[in-house]
């Protein structure tokens, strides 16, 4: 079955998660895009810290909404869905907060 619960909309949210971290990643990217202006956004260390921690979040929503799908749609048992749920947070690479 592989999932299909929640119509495959998780989907969307890594989207975003990976649209976040690219705005983290090129935030002081001097080079110019198609239409003439920095890539980067130049945006504070303050704001980037809460960038990430949007990211974090994301992922984690992800993870959490990705496993739930398998478990209600069948693919997986309660079992099955506590032990990819850890495996699945445990390996996913977060930020780190910068202290």
């Amino acid at each position: 079955m592989s999932g299909g619960h929640f119509d495959y909309r998780q989907i969307q949210m890594w989207d975003m998660a990976e649209e976040i971290k690219e705005l983290v990643e090129s935030n002081d990217d001097q080079t110019l895009d198609e239409f003439g202006y920095p890539r980067g956004r130049g945006y504070s260390a303050e704001t980037i810290e809460k960038f990430k921690e949007a990211y974090n979040l994301t992922v984690k929503a992800y993870i959490y909404a990705q496993r739930i799908d398998w478990l209600v749609s069948g693919d997986d048992g309660e079992d099955d869905f506590h032990k990819r749920l850890k495996e699945d947070l445990d390996e996913e690479s977060l930020y780190s907060p910068s202290v």
